[in-house]
């Protein structure tokens, strides 16, 4: 059986990510950026797709603990043998040039015997490199792409593999230094091991030191954070949805897609995680990244877009690679980048509009902008779309879309009324009433007292929830607690949130199969029992999802509840996101104020 997604723990550098395994392996790296080919694919396969491990030989070994350094993204992981016991220290230095993987070995007690193996495999696992030595380097080439290990330890070459046995003393380092480069470069960049970790530690402390909540949850806040900021590609401030590609939803299913993009639906709560916890360096870079990827023509705008903003995230299908637990296909890239979603108008509008309200300074450019995508809309709202979701059936009118449609509207009637921004007001008022008017009509169905789908739907969706977060409706509107109280009844399996009812024939994503429990619907539940005087209620399930964190705190995209694990691409922002905000809103009477739309 393979291991499950949460036996992973990530390191980064804030330009790509690597997945290691809870008994050493390195089974997922993608080099040198978060959508580059990965070069260690085993996660999406077996060894022979790549993966570097360390970690002993004795077959008495205890099963591995493991830890992040306190306030870092340093992992620790320790095992005790019978001959003594020893502690494995990976990280990624934050990136001054090429993108290394260090590795220390540290001897606690005794003398224990280790092994490494190394299965270099790019292109995702389907090219095996040319391995030559450069004095005491093992350097791998093939194709754009080179990959130097440098160690003290000698590695052997046989049958596509580097391995080596070495022993390790109480109070001895043996450290493996592995660093890519493009293939036309002929040396290494030489790093020191030791100096790179007080570096990495050092900064990952003075980033913690900026994080403005100490309330109850300070330590799962604290670790989604440093995951957020891990997910972030530096160079340009975007964040991805995950590091991973083609996790399933569901095992052995078909919902496995390539999360190494950004998503316009995360960026306003985004935002507010990052202001509201202290991080505005990080709020505004995440800001310019979303300016600057949106430029253009308001009709050819996207729902995502690569890290440095790209627009072509053309799908294709590594038919080479088995997938996780025989989860097929292997996607890489995303079709959905060519969907039409109504919501990504409103989610622009409203992050611009939280940006001002905070003081995140912005040129006139951003107002420019505003009035463009306003505009646009005008004639194209009552259009159906593929909704939040990213649905692969039929388009249909989706009561969030509509209500993001909304948002468009009033935040740029806001910003006129309170800015002083010009605009025409009275159009864009009439708007704003026209679509709340047709929404209540249409996507509210009051023989059950709940907002629907969409329009002529009895089915039910989560994202319903964010309806008063975004102002369409206040908390104590009877519309509003009947839709939370029927989402619980249809949608809630386990004490967990679905996003919709995947098991019906109506369903409007239009896939076989099913999904787990959406996590960041989970959150928003929590979210909504607060707001709606139900304190405990939203404690008790808050503290629920925190259990589902794995063993070093990180989440995946969602719960299965029957088979009590993880699934769908770890770690995930859209679930580590919904922590920070859902643990702030609960730490209200210490001082931390709700965003206010």
């Amino acid at each position: 059986m393979a291991d499950w997604i949460e036996d992973y723990a990530l390191i980064g550098d804030m330009q790509t990510a690597a997945l290691v395994k809870r008994d050493g392996s390195i089974d997922w790296l993608c080099l040198p950026h978060f959508d580059s080919p990965a070069c260690f694919s085993a996660i999406l396969g077996d060894e022979q797709n790549g993966n570097w491990w360390i970690r002993p030989t004795s077959r008495d070994a205890a099963p591995p603990q493991r830890r992040y350094r306190q306030d870092t993204l340093i992992l620790e992981t320790n095992w005790e043998t019978p001959e003594g016991a020893v502690r494995v220290i990976d990280f990624m230095p934050p990136r001054g040039g090429a993108p290394h993987i260090v590795r220390i070995v540290e001897g606690i007690r005794g003398t224990v015997e280790m092994a490494t193996e190394l299965r270099l495999r790019f292109d995702y696992g389907n090219v095996v490199p040319w391995i030559e030595r450069s004095g005491t380097e093992v350097v791998a080439i093939a194709g754009p792409d080179s990959v130097w290990l440098s160690s003290p330890v000698p590695l052997r070459g046989h049958n596509f593999v580097h391995d080596a046995t070495f022993t390790v003393s109480a109070g001895q380092r043996v450290p493996f230094v592995m660093t890519w480069h493009p293939s036309q470069v002929h040396e290494s960049d030489h790093l020191d091991a030791e100096k790179a970790l007080s570096r990495t530690e050092r900064f990952w402390e003075q980033w913690v030191r900026e994080c403005s909540y100490d309330g109850d949850y300070r330590d799962a806040v604290v670790r989604s954070l440093i995951t957020l900021k891990a997910l972030t590609y530096r160079p340009t401030g975007g964040i991805v949805a995950a590091p991973s590609s083609s996790l399933p939803e569901e095992i052995g299913g078909v919902r496995n897609w390539d999360y190494r993009y950004c998503w316009l639906r995360d960026a306003t709560i985004t935002l507010e995680a990052l202001i509201r916890s202290g991080y505005t360096d990080e709020a505004l870079a995440w800001r310019e990244w979303l300016v600057r990827a949106v430029a253009g023509e308001p009709q050819h705008m996207q729902i995502m877009y690569g890290v440095r903003g790209e627009r072509r995230l053309a799908e294709w299908e590594a038919d080479w690679l088995p997938g996780y637990e025989g989860s097929r296909p292997v996607r890489i890239g995303n079709a959905a980048v060519g969907q039409y979603q109504l919501d990504v108008y409103g989610e622009v509008m409203d992050v611009l509009h939280l940006a001002r309200r905070s003081g995140l300074q912005g040129g006139e450019h951003l107002w420019g902008l505003q009035r463009s995508l306003v505009n646009y809309l005008e004639w194209c709202w009552d259009e159906p779309d593929e909704g939040l979701w990213e649905v692969r059936g039929p388009r249909q009118h989706f009561v969030h879309s509509k209500v993001m449609a909304w948002v468009a509207a009033d935040r740029a009637v806001r910003a006129i009324e309170d800015y002083g921004k010009e605009g025409p007001i009275e159009r864009w008022r009439e708007l704003r009433d026209t679509i709340h008017a047709e929404v209540c009509e249409y996507g509210y169905d009051p023989q059950r007292n709940t907002f629907t789908q969409y329009y002529g739907s009895k089915e039910l969706d989560a994202a319903l929830l964010l309806l008063p977060e975004v102002g369409f409706l206040p908390y104590d509107d009877p519309r509003i607690v009947g839709t939370i109280e029927a989402i619980r009844e249809d949608l809630m399996v386990e004490g967990f949130v679905m996003r919709y009812r995947t098991d019906r024939d109506d369903t409007a994503d239009q896939l076989p199969g099913n999904e787990g429990a959406f996590l960041a619907c989970s959150f928003w539940m929590a979210n909504a029992l607060l707001s709606i005087g139900r304190e405990q209620e939203a404690r008790e399930l808050f503290s629920r999802l925190l259990a589902l964190r794995n063993d070093v705190g990180l989440l995946a995209e969602e719960f299965e509840p029957k088979d009590g694990r993880l699934v769908g691409n770890f770690p995930q922002a859209f679930s580590h996101v919904p922590l920070v905000t859902t643990a702030l809103n609960l730490s209200h009477q210490d001082g931390h104020r709700r965003r206010e739309v």
